[in-house]
């Protein structure tokens, strides 16, 4: 990759975007960039933003109109990256749960693959500080998922992640209909869908110190909903497809038959 851009959406994230950017500054190579997504954060995280923008050239910030969903904003960051010409796009969280320093063993794997993804429940990946009920959420969801769609990604509703360019633009981005954390299930099957070279690699997620994290029920009814007619869309397609094929193999034989 010979330039990348890390996407970093944020809602209320103060105290915790000045420590990420820094972190992430000093643990990337100066063709890496940051783009700070904010939905409008009245706590002043736009602000901040702002201020550190103007310190460092590798720092960039989209103000948006609202709070619109964690989906929405990663596609205008990803729409901004491709639109100024970078190779890589990487998403990774404001609260500082991803360790900026990571980001370029990310990069290294866009080497031979399309898409790397940060994972939690591959050997070597782990996750600090999380009580029992939500590791035991994120655990069945990631299984539910994998059984759903028919994957074999063991984390695929990680957030943490770097996509080649030209990647992006083979997934449609413009018919992504999930927006809260469910994008990041939809991006991921999009990916495999397309045939995209995907790999996984341990990281360790840490939970926030500071802030109020965003993960409330309506985030897993809507991503329990959409998972579901999803992978129901895919049986019914399939066994539609295996009908086809048996009609077409009965005519191939009732021919033979006549034609013997």
């Amino acid at each position: 990759m010979t330039s990348a851009l890390v996407v970093i959406p944020t809602y209320d994230e103060r105290e915790n975007i000045p420590i990420v950017v820094a972190r992430a500054l000093a643990a990337t190579p100066p063709e890496v960039h940051l783009l700070v997504v904010d939905d409008a954060s009245p706590d002043g995280t736009g602000e901040i933003a702002d201020r550190l923008a103007a310190e460092h050239d590798r720092v960039h910030v989209l103000h948006r109109a609202g709070k619109e969903g964690l989906g929405r904003a990663y596609l205008a960051g990803f729409a901004w990256g491709l639109e100024n010409g970078f190779d890589a796009l990487v998403e990774m969280d404001a609260d500082g749960s991803h360790h900026p320093e990571d980001v370029p063993r990310l990069l290294a794997q866009l080497a031979d693959h399309d898409l790397a993804l940060g994972s939690r429940w591959v050997p070597g990946g782990t996750v600090e500080n999380w009580p029992r009920r939500r590791l035991l959420l994120s655990r069945g969801g990631n299984w539910y998922a994998r059984v759903a769609l028919g994957i074999d990604v063991r984390d695929v509703t990680g957030g943490f992640r770097a996509f080649r360019a030209e990647a992006l633009e083979r997934i449609r981005l413009a018919d992504v209909a999930s927006h809260g954390y469910c994008f990041q299930v939809d991006l991921a099957w999009r990916a495999l869908q397309a045939g995209l070279r995907v790999v996984e690699i341990p990281i360790v997620f840490t939970e926030r110190v500071h802030g109020v994290s965003k993960m409330n029920q309506s985030i897993v009814v809507e991503s329990l909903r959409k998972v579901t007619w999803w992978g129901l869309r895919r049986r019914v397609h399939a066994a539609f497809e295996l009908l086809v094929h048996h009609r077409r193999l009965g005519s191939v034989r009732s021919n033979s038959s006549r034609a013997a």
